[in-house]
Parts: C-alpha cells; sequence; structure tokens
C-alpha cells in the first residue's frame, strides 16, 4: 500500500489502558500537516479506574463468569465514561471543535490472535459511539482486528509510532514498554535502507508485580521496586518462569493476562514449595522483578545484539529497581527513560493511539507486517464521527 500525501495536522487526543487496569492515560496531541516527527504533547491526564471497576474488567478477563456479555457491556459503558472525564481534562475550554479525532485503544480482556480457526481473536472493552456523544468528537477505536483479520498478531501495533518519533539517522535503538505485558521495538538507524523495524510482546512486567503485592501488602503497585528490592531473587523459581513456552517462541508474537495470570503463577509457586519448601513474599517480588528484567534482556540480546541503547516507557520506567536491574543485566547498553528522547514514559502509548487515529483519518496503514505478520499493511481502526 503506498502512502498519500500525508496526513493534516491538528490535534487529536490518544486514551491508553493497559493490561495494568490502573486507569485510563489520556495525551493532547499536536500534529503539524504531513510531518509525524513534528508532534507537541500539549497535556496529559490520567484517571484511576473505580475499585469496583477495576475488578470487574479483571474478572472480566478470565472465562466462565455468569452474565459476562451484559456485564461487558456496562462496564465498557463505564470505561466511555472514565475516558469521558480524561478527554475533558485535556482540551482546553470550548474546544470540541479543534479536537480532529480521539483515538481510543479500549481495554484488551481477551486477546487469542491466530488461534482455533486460524484467525482468532482480539477483544477490547470500548463504547466508542457513547464517547463521541458524551464529547462531541469524531472517535476512532478498534484498532487491533482488522490486522488480526489479515492474519496478524494485533499486536505490538505502537512500534510504527516508534519508528517514526524515535528513529534516528545512524543510530540503532530499542525499546522496552513495561506495561502490564513487556514488548521491545527494535529500531534500525533511520537511514538505514535495508533496515526493518521489528517488535513483539517479550514476557510480563507490571501485571505480575502488582497482582503480588497488592495480595502480599495491598497497594496497587510496588513504588520505585522499593519492596523488591528487599528481596533476594530465588535461582530456582527464576528458572521454573523463564522456561515458559512464549518466552521461546520466534515472533511475530503478543499475549496478555491470557497467559500471564494469577493461575499461572501460583502453578509455578506451588510447583517450587514442593520442591524446595518455604518462600518469602518479597523473594517471590524480588525474582518476579528480576523475571521481568532476564525476558527482557534475552530477548534483546537474541533479535538486537550490540544495539547500544534501550529507551524504556511504560509505568515500569518508573521503577528504579527494574531500571538499575536493566542496567545490570544489559552492560554496553544506555539504558534510559523515554523522556531522556522528548517523550514521558507514561505518554508514549496514549501518543501512538493519537498518531493512529490520525493516521486512520488520512486513509494511512498503520500496522507493520514485519511486526504482526500481518499479510499487508492495513489502515486500522473504525469511525466514529461526531
Amino acid at each position: 500500500m503506498t502512502a498519500g500525501p500525508g496526513p493534516a495536522g491538528g490535534l487529536f487526543i490518544g486514551l491508553m489502558s493497559g493490561t495494568s487496569l490502573d486507569g485510563v492515560d489520556g495525551v493532547l496531541v499536536a500534529f503539524e500537516p504531513g510531518a509525524d516527527r513534528a508532534l507537541e504533547v500539549r497535556a496529559h491526564a490520567h484517571r484511576p479506574f473505580t475499585a469496583g471497576l477495576r475488578a470487574e474488567l479483571m474478572a472480566l478477563n478470565t472465562p466462565g463468569g455468569a452474565d459476562e456479555l451484559h456485564r461487558a457491556a456496562l462496564a465498557a459503558n463505564a470505561l466511555a465514561r472514565v475516558q469521558a472525564e480524561v478527554v475533558q481534562a485535556l482540551r482546553p475550554p470550548g474546544a470540541a471543535a479543534a479536537i480532529a479525532a480521539i483515538g481510543s485503544h479500549g481495554q484488551t480482556v481477551r486477546h487469542r490472535p491466530r488461534e482455533f480457526d486460524g484467525t482468532g481473536y482480539t477483544l477490547q472493552l470500548n463504547n466508542p459511539a457513547l464517547l463521541a456523544e458524551l464529547t462531541g468528537c469524531t472517535v476512532v477505536a478498534d484498532f487491533r482486528p482488522r490486522d488480526v483479520a489479515a492474519g496478524g498478531q494485533g499486536a505490538p501495533l505502537v512500534p510504527a509510532f516508534h519508528a517514526r518519533v524515535f528513529g534516528l539517522p545512524g543510530h540503532p535503538r530499542a525499546l522496552l514498554n513495561l506495561g502490564g505485558i513487556a514488548n521491545l521495538t527494535l529500531l534500525p538507524a533511520a537511514d538505514d535502507p535495508a533496515g526493518v523495524v521489528r517488535g513483539f510482546d517479550c514476557g510480563p512486567a507490571n501485571a505480575l508485580l502488582d497482582h503480588w503485592v497488592q495480595r502480599q501488602r495491598g497497594p496497587a503497585f510496588d513504588a520505585d521496586g522499593a519492596w523488591a528490592a528487599t528481596g533476594q531473587v530465588q535461582p530456582a523459581l527464576l528458572a521454573r518462569l523463564c522456561a515458559e513456552p512464549f518466552l521461546h517462541q520466534p515472533p511475530p508474537k503478543s499475549t496478555g493476562r491470557d497467559l500471564f495470570h494469577a493461575g499461572w503463577l501460583d502453578a509455578h509457586l506451588h510447583a517450587h514449595l514442593a520442591a524446595h519448601g518455604s518462600l518469602r513474599p518479597e523473594d517471590v517480588q524480588a525474582t518476579l522483578a528480576e523475571f521481568t528484567v532476564v525476558a527482557a534482556a534475552d530477548a534483546l540480546r537474541a533479535h538486537a545484539p550490540g544495539v547500544p541503547e534501550l529507551l524504556v516507557c511504560g509505568g515500569g520506567a518508573l521503577n528504579a529497581h527494574l531500571m538499575q536491574r536493566l542496567a545490570v543485566a544489559l552492560p554496553g547498553v544506555a539504558v534510559r527513560s523515554t523522556a531522556e528522547a522528548g517523550l514521558p514514559p507514561l505518554q508514549v502509548e496514549a501518543a501512538a493511539f493519537a498518531w493512529l487515529a490520525r493516521a486512520c483519518l488520512a486513509g494511512e496503514p498503520g500496522n507493520l507486517p514485519a511486526v504482526t505478520g500481518a499479510r499487508g499493511m492495513r489502515v486500522l481502526g473504525a469511525v466514529h464521527p461526531a
């Protein structure tokens, strides 16, 4: 698919609620006409989920609950109202008409591409029609299903955005998003005519770390990794976690809470306890943090040996313990936050969905077949006019 004359400029809002299930992040982004790299994030807002909505979204990640379709529809309505609060916080007063579109990712509750009938599915709870009604803005949503229909994984979708914003001439880079799930983007030098952007999910991140600290201590997350830093990594448990077959599959690949969930962790903990005896809770947290680091570092070495720089985004970029362990695991690689490259770590994914909405309205493709495995480039998203 050949590119058109380039998307229009203007103001776009990107909304993201990821596998961490902590709430909705949104950014107001100004794009210059035809210039993907010329973007300015003018505002960032976050609204947490209520405990009830978070619990319902978590429950809907697991098959078998009663009246799932009804509950999912109501949860999508509730999500749209949280999204509308974020939009209201972002846009200048009376500026609904100035917003070209909102890019709304929705909340992934199942992700099973290429399974069952060879196509599989990816399911993001969302109600973009209600969001359009609540905000008076055009909403672009449902970005992932078209890539899945074309034989792809439907994820990750952010590498195309990473390439446009973080690619540098003469300088290959890697990006690691540490959200609920960890994913890598491998960027060749922007002026390398043979360079191919690659990307894939490489393991869990905050999904398991947050789950364990909530279960054992109550907080929503382990701030700065302080609790993990008090524990001792358990080599036998780490080896058991690292034996997970998904980690050793070749890309393209993607995953989510369908694999890395509480039951998965409990099964490994029970097996470890049967073989080795008791575990201190803080040692489990330390081992989960190290698992996140080792899985990402091993993937980087396997697929981009010699890359000089790793930019980290997502909530995990704010975890000092994880960042320190990544630096130790990757000697010779400069491990830095994306903030040092111009975009704070909590804004990257939301900005990517603003960019994808812009591409959709321009009729431009948003996926990269080398990343997702789709049969070709596709325009992603469904438009709900204001």
